[in-house]
């Protein structure tokens, strides 16, 4: 039976209004852009299964940093993957679909399930079977004006959009009905992560944070 779910982790989740999605060619600078992550307000951190040794990363993130973040897993395509995660410290599933066999492993574990939809259907199917927040990938040619047509009739949906997202219209979306954006290269940008600019991640994290604190308000 599943596990209900955790208000406290889903508050702590969504809290800040972004989770990073780290896309990352190796584990090794993980703990360097979670820690700058963290320090410009970004506390929900997304390692994607794209990531070499993805899993000891998360393992490695989650002792380092669990108390100040929440950690979680992304790019999850199977159930196996999905429990595989959990154990090494995942607090949250994100998948590009909605594959029921990740959904069930990720709710049987008490963690948050967000799995990927695009269409209404997607979308409708994925939180009627206890989705805690639907990421809208890709969101990219898709728009604000999306999340605002699709709420209409389903207010009672989370959104998140993944794709596309920078501190520039990341208000847009908020403002349009999601409860937290997905960022990735536009948070930790592939130049900043190779000359090992901290701080340019750091100031990134502010301005995403800043962009959503405004829309909230």
């Amino acid at each position: 039976m599943a596990e209900p779910t955790n208000e406290t982790d889903l508050k702590r989740l969504l809290g800040c209004g972004v989770i990073a999605v780290l896309r990352l060619p190796s584990v090794d600078p993980l703990a360097d852009v979670a820690r700058a992550l963290i320090a410009g307000g970004v506390t929900s951190i997304e390692v994607t299964m794209t990531t070499p040794n993805a899993l000891d990363g998360i393992a490695r993130l989650s002792r380092e940093f669990g108390g100040a973040a929440m950690i979680g897993v992304g790019t999850v395509l199977d159930a196996q993957t999905c429990r595989k995660a959990i154990e090494a410290g995942a607090q949250y599933v994100v998948s590009p679909g909605f594959d029921e066999a990740v959904h069930s492993a990720t709710k049987a574990n008490g963690k948050l399930s967000l799995p990927g939809a695009m269409t209404p259907t997607e979308i409708l199917r994925a939180w009627n079977a206890g989705a805690d927040v639907v990421k809208v990938f890709p969101s990219t040619s898709l728009g604000p004006s999306y999340f605002r047509d699709v709420l209409a009739p389903l207010p009672h949906v989370r959104l998140m959009p993944t794709g596309g997202v920078d501190a520039k219209n990341a208000g847009d979306w908020l403002r349009a009905g999601a409860v937290c954006v997905g960022a990735g290269s536009n948070l930790v940008p592939k130049d900043a992560l190779a000359k090992k600019d901290w701080p340019a991640i750091t100031a990134n994290a502010r301005a995403f944070i800043d962009a959503v604190r405004a829309a909230r308000s």
